[in-house]
């Protein structure tokens, strides 16, 4: 069994209204397609079954975000817990997660020492993640269970769309990427 792909696209996305944007980040074009859609084509392209958290049922806040996944999901073998507005992570990234999952309760990546997404979490930690709410998002669980840091080549760990800055230099690393 693998682990579920979580993809959180349930932020209000304020930063990003406030920094000039016109649209939702997650709806934000880059290079013709929305943010999310880059992100549910890399999972596609992974290989990895996943779920969209669109809203958590009461509150709005990542930890909220996060359990009402692991609910939908709470059979899985585990969980990648990725928010929608990291455009350019790797397909090939979540795959190595993934694996890592398989001997560890709690995989972080790492790009060039910055800690990243998607945080990996093994089907042990469920309940303790269906517990989640609040903005603080998964890090009491992490702390708890304690991350086994995996070392990625992959700028799209660290590269999420915050600003409209932010989306500015995710198109010039995807240029990059492509050329």
């Amino acid at each position: 069994m693998l682990p579920v792909v979580l993809v959180l696209a349930a932020g209000r996305g304020e930063r990003f209204a406030a920094s000039g944007g016109t649209t939702h980040k997650l709806q934000a074009l880059l290079a013709g397609k929305p943010v999310l859609q880059h992100v549910l084509d890399a999972v596609a392209a992974s290989g990895l079954p996943h779920h969209v958290v669109h809203a958590a049922p009461s509150r709005p806040g990542m930890g909220d975000s996060i359990a009402a996944g692991v609910r939908a999901t709470a059979h899985a073998a585990g969980w990648l817990v990725l928010p929608g507005d990291l455009p350019l992570v790797r397909p090939q990234t979540l795959q190595a997660v993934a694996r890592a999952l398989q001997h560890h309760a709690v995989v972080t990546p790492v790009y060039q020492g910055r800690r990243g997404h998607p945080v990996g979490f093994a089907a042990p930690c469920g309940a303790q993640l269906m517990a989640l709410g609040g903005e603080q998002g998964a890090a009491p669980v992490v702390k708890m269970r304690g991350a086994t840091l995996l070392a990625v080549d992959d700028e799209g760990v660290v590269t999420d769309v915050d600003t409209v800055g932010d989306l500015e230099r995710a198109a010039t690393v995807l240029i990059a990427r492509q050329a």
